[in-house]
């Protein structure tokens, strides 16, 4: 029909293409960083959960083959993705969908998998140890980046420059001692992230309102054996401390600090970017176009500072700050009822 239109995408363009990506992934996040948060990472996440579970349960005496270990372990990462969504139309639930998944390739072991366990059980460790593991990625990259400023400032210790007031002239400082200024909020950063990193604890083993009523009656009214199943999944993931008492899922709470420390360092961010900033519209620093133009004096050094900070500073210092609030409303919230009335 003449003059009509069509809004049909092109077989070509499939795939990641096809769908919204945010740039905070596409042109932030770190390839490392990026699969961290990836729906492969989660996934293979819950399955390592259902093995550790299964084994731990089998050295505490339930009916469990080494065959049925063996099958769960062979299909850690053979996740077909269509058959889960497939199920999750079916059944109306993420969790269930990829217990079934999981189950069709480990057809022997498709009994034992999830065997008394919540959702919250995958779901909430996992972002636990997603949370941890991205505390792991970050904290050496910002100590590379304190020892590259530590490098820089005393490169130029004796290089004298103007300091400013509320963006006044002021006083002569040093382009060395400007630096320690940023090196100092960065250590701060730097310890503030491993005290977030080291409080954090396992979900653990709970039940659906955090009881273990279900375990208890897997093992027969033992609680020693309750006991033991928890602490032996905590290591088998990576955690030496579990929380003592949770409801469905751990206190959000926890959220709420590792937001705040995160978004104390886009702060941080924010500011030596800004500065940076400022200092180049008084030509105190400038940002060459090619590197025949660099002053190998000082401006070397200054474009490394830049690259190390401008790349990630949307990210951290815009969405981080919004996610506190997030955090926040969530705890104030209940989150949608969803684990209020848990005492």
């Amino acid at each position: 029909m003449a003059g009509s239109t069509t809004n049909s995408t092109p077989d070509l363009i499939d795939g990641e293409f096809s769908k919204y990506r945010s740039p905070l992934v596409s042109r932030y996040a770190s390839p490392e960083m990026a699969y961290n948060f990836s729906e492969l990472k989660k996934f293979s996440t819950w399955r390592k959960l259902w093995l550790y579970l299964a084994k731990a349960q089998q050295m505490l005496g339930l009916h469990i083959t080494d065959e049925q270990l063996s099958e769960m372990e062979r299909n850690l990462s053979n996740i077909d993705f269509e058959r889960a969504a497939l199920e999750e139309k079916k059944c109306r639930h993420d969790v269930m969908a990829h217990v079934h998944t999981f189950a069709a390739c480990c057809p022997k072991a498709a009994s034992i998998i999830h065997l008394g366990a919540t959702s919250a059980y995958v779901g909430d460790n996992t972002d636990l140890m997603v949370m941890r593991d991205g505390f792991d990625i970050l904290l050496p990259k910002l100590a590379r980046c304190v020892q590259r400023l530590a490098v820089f400032a005393d490169q130029h210790k004796e290089l004298p420059c103007l300091a400013y007031t509320h963006l006044q002239p002021a006083q002569l400082t040093t382009v060395g001692k400007r630096a320690c200024l940023w090196i100092s909020d960065l250590l701060m950063d730097l310890n503030n992230l491993k005290r977030a990193r080291d409080d954090l604890r396992f979900r653990g083993v709970k039940g659906t309102t955090g009881t273990q009523a279900s375990f208890m009656s897997l093992f027969e009214g033992h609680p020693d054996k309750v006991d033991i199943l928890d602490k032996l999944v905590t290591e088998m993931s990576g955690f030496q401390r579990s929380y003592i008492v949770t409801g469905q899922t751990y206190s959000r709470k926890v959220d709420i600090d590792s937001l705040n420390t995160l978004a104390s360092l886009g702060a941080s961010v924010h500011k030596i970017c800004t500065d940076l900033r400022l200092l180049a519209s008084v030509k105190e620093i400038e940002e060459p176009f090619e590197k025949n133009q660099i002053d190998l004096r000082l401006l070397a050094s200054v474009k490394e500072i830049e690259e190390l900070f401008e790349k990630n500073q949307i990210g951290t210092q815009t969405y981080t700050p919004i996610m506190v609030d997030v955090g926040v409303q969530t705890v104030l919230s209940g989150k949608n009822c969803y684990a209020v009335l848990e005492w």
